[in-house]
């Protein structure tokens, strides 16, 4: 059974910093682009970040200076570094394949920004 398992969130002052893991247990995780994704309150899950099989890295506009995405194939993980964080990008965050399946939706990992 495939499943991304998301952790690292947790309440941060702004101007803080927070990394997000992902653990994928899927064999071909490899030769899979991955996206970090969010959903604020009130609002549709967006993609955040994208990195594919061989490192190349999108992000939207908003995040762009701050957040960084990584990944270990060796591991089976992809990684968001969060610098910078603002009240704005409180949110639950999830991974998923880029475009993402629906079927792999995970319990994702909240992150809150406030003072």
């Amino acid at each position: 059974q495939v499943q991304f398992v998301e952790s690292g969130g947790g309440l941060v002052q702004p101007g803080g910093s927070l990394r997000l893991s992902c653990a994928a247990s899927i064999r071909i995780f490899s030769f899979l682009d991955m996206g970090w994704y969010r959903q604020a309150p009130g609002k549709q899950r967006e993609l955040v970040a994208s990195i594919g099989t061989r490192g190349s890295t999108s992000y939207i506009d908003s995040v762009k200076g701050r957040f960084t995405i990584s990944r270990d194939n060796a591991k089976n993980t992809v990684y968001l570094q969060m610098n910078s964080l603002k009240p704005e990008d409180t949110a639950v965050y999830y991974c998923n394949k880029a475009p993402p399946s629906p079927q792999y939706w995970g319990q994702g990992t909240q992150v809150t920004v406030s003072s």
